[in-house]
């Protein structure tokens, strides 16, 4: 069987004069994050338009996102880093600490990213809400999942292009044969978990939007939270069968991998604002 062999560049370009390159991950990573933020001033503004008139309200959107944007990037980031560093391969940083801030090398943890970014929203609502009073954690937290999902579905082709978080081995027809994998690995037909990811976020994100324009899903504190939660994090404990073990912590012997026990609390804690949202409602 002909299996899709998968060899790309990771550089998408290489900047002349100062020949610096520009990595597929690093453009589809920011591609995510600009368009974010562009919907999140698009929801700003329409909710500001209930007190102020149109041409405030943008100005007073943009400059409030720009505001919130310094407190998510930085939780994402540092959420994220720190989550690879304990949750994957604490082993290699107990005795090099000062690797930890050698982010240009790689490792980033989408579950540590999303507690550094739930930390980042408390302080990002407290600095917003002056301009904004409806600016609520939750208000925030609602808001910035439709656009969070579309960005989860860019970094995971961001890893497709790294040949990275690479998938168990496979005879399925759609099998993917990566050439040179991150980790090393031998070229194997592989199961594409990226693809399957990247695909499954882009649903959960067109998903979100819709209910976001069409119910007025951010008037129900909570609903959109917790659907992100228990999609995004269900299908991440789903797919992390088909996924080679990449944590230093856990050997091969263990039933789930890690990033289904990091999965666990996000699916309970989806699963309690859902049900807050429906026994509010029903009340």
């Amino acid at each position: 069987m002909a299996w899709f062999y998968w060899d790309p560049d990771p550089v998408f370009i290489t900047i002349p004069f100062i020949n610096h390159p520009i990595m597929w991950y690093g453009l589809l990573f920011a591609t995510g994050f600009a368009i974010g933020y562009l919907f999140l001033v698009n929801i700003f503004a329409k909710t500001l338009r209930q007190h102020h008139k149109p041409y405030e309200s943008k100005i007073l959107a943009r400059e409030s996102v720009d505001k919130m944007a310094w407190y998510v990037v930085a939780g994402t980031i540092i959420g994220a880093r720190l989550g690879h560093v304990f949750f994957y391969s604490w082993p290699l940083y107990r005795d090099n600490l000062f690797d930890i801030i050698k982010i240009w090398e790689g490792g980033l943890a989408s579950h540590g990213g999303a507690i550094g970014v739930m930390i980042a929203l408390v302080f990002a609502a407290r600095a917003v809400k002056k301009k904004i009073p409806e600016a609520t954690f939750f208000f925030l937290f609602d808001a910035i999942v439709v656009p969070t999902a579309l960005v989860g579905a860019f970094i995971r082709m961001g890893n497709f292009f790294n040949q990275e978080v690479i998938g168990t081995e496979t005879n399925m027809p759609w099998a993917v044969v990566f050439g040179t994998p991150f980790d090393g690995s031998t070229p194997i037909p592989r199961h594409p978990v990226q693809l399957y990811e990247a695909m499954f976020y882009l649903f959960t994100f067109i998903t979100l939007f819709i209910i976001c324009k069409k119910y007025q899903a951010l008037t129900k504190r909570g609903l959109l939270s917790g659907l992100f939660f228990v999609m995004i994090f269900g299908f991440r404990f789903f797919v992390e069968f088909f996924k080679e073990p990449m944590s230093m912590l856990f050997d091969g012997e263990h039933y789930l991998l890690m990033g289904q026990y990091l999965s666990i609390p996000f699916i309970i804690l989806g699963a309690n604002l859902l049900f807050f949202v429906h026994t509010k409602k029903e009340s």
